[in-house]
């Protein structure tokens, strides 16, 4: 860090690191710095999201990028700080008191941990809203392999960043206006010299040029607003992967660690059983259309998960058309110990009434 984030002028660290006091301060001070145009996050995991509930959802409302890398274990409360699990997917889907969605991505091994990162910050600073790096205890505690991770070399995305250069063209600011039909608002950074530039930041009423509101028609406004910026990220979010057996009738779907235990098990499938599969491997939330014609193109879809209430089951039953809802299955692991291909191929040949 000290070689490669120093300011070549004046040799001062261009980056903070700061040890907050508990996971209430560490997401307000990510919130805090992203508003001020640096780029933040913080981490922690299912009982420190628990408190970060409502500080995530003014980043939301308001609109403020963050970074949140969630290293899931089980539950229920402060569950077995040493097992692993996949317990916090709808949670996080959902994450606040209502009428949200958050952005979520799901690395499945080291090297995805550090270029999902990447994607996140471009992400958060595209959509102006806080987003989720799923990874689970098994990836953030255990002794994983990894290749050399390759350095970046696109440029970093802000998203619609306005200049005072913008604004004297555009003849004013409206922090909250969607001009292209995408669902995202522009936004200034503090410090930019402009007599338009500064507003203040609302988590609650507010109208498309950061006033203050209680008029419903602006809440109505702006939660539809917010509805088209996630049906744009869809677009956006990293697309799912795809592995076709031969003449499959049948799919399974994962996500995160899962993969592994997954790729095992189809070869399992097939030379134990005949069994040939198609593999959607999903890598972020909202959902790719990708992964609904998945489903669409399967007789059933296996859906694993690691945890007992089969989350991301229950999520895809929420995205899908109602003709496909009854198509998904469900495989749970849940013993809190990471998931291996026996328990996914013993899941899917009881489900197949395979003898």
């Amino acid at each position: 860090m000290k070689r490669h984030r120093l300011d070549p002028e004046t040799k001062k660290a261009t980056f903070a690191i700061v040890q907050a006091e508990d996971e209430l301060a560490a997401i307000g001070m990510a919130l805090g710095a992203g508003w001020a145009g640096a780029r933040s996050m913080t981490s922690t995991s299912g009982p420190g999201i628990s408190l970060m509930s409502e500080f995530v959802g003014l980043g939301y409302y308001a609109e403020i990028p963050a970074v949140i890398f969630d290293v899931q274990r089980v539950g229920p409360s402060t569950g077995l700080p040493t097992r692993t699990a996949q317990g916090d997917v709808l949670k996080n889907a959902f994450l606040s008191h209502g009428d949200t969605r958050h952005l979520m991505l799901f690395p499945s091994s080291v090297e995805e941990c550090f270029s999902m990162a990447i994607e996140a910050f471009d992400l958060a600073e595209e959509f102006q809203t806080p987003v989720f790096v799923m990874t689970d205890l098994d990836l953030g505690m255990n002794n994983w392999m990894a290749d050399p991770f390759e350095y970046p070399t696109k440029p970093m995305a802000r998203g619609k960043v306005l200049s005072a250069e913008d604004l004297n063209r555009l003849g004013g600011f409206g922090r909250y206006t969607d001009v292209d039909g995408d669902g995202i608002g522009y936004r200034t950074l503090p410090g930019t010299h402009h007599r338009a530039a500064g507003y203040f930041t609302r988590g609650s009423g507010h109208n498309a040029r950061a006033k203050y509101s209680e008029r419903p028609e602006d809440y109505v406004q702006n939660m539809e607003r917010l509805s088209r910026k996630l049906e744009t990220a869809r677009t956006k979010v990293l697309a799912p992967e795809f592995q076709e057996g031969k003449e499959s009738d049948f799919g399974i779907l994962g996500y995160g660690t899962s993969h592994w235990a997954i790729v095992e098990a189809r070869d399992q499938l097939k030379q134990e059983y005949g069994l040939e599969t198609d593999y959607c491997r999903v890598r972020g939330f909202p959902f790719n259309p990708s992964v609904l014609d998945f489903i669409r193109n399967h007789s059933r879809v296996y859906v694993v998960d690691q945890n007992r209430d089969a989350q991301m089951y229950s999520l895809l039953r929420l995205e899908v058309d109602d003709d496909c809802v009854g198509k998904l299955r469900r495989v749970r692991h849940f013993n809190g110990l990471p998931i291996d291909a026996r328990s996914v191929t013993d899941s899917i040949v009881s489900l197949e009434g395979v003898k």
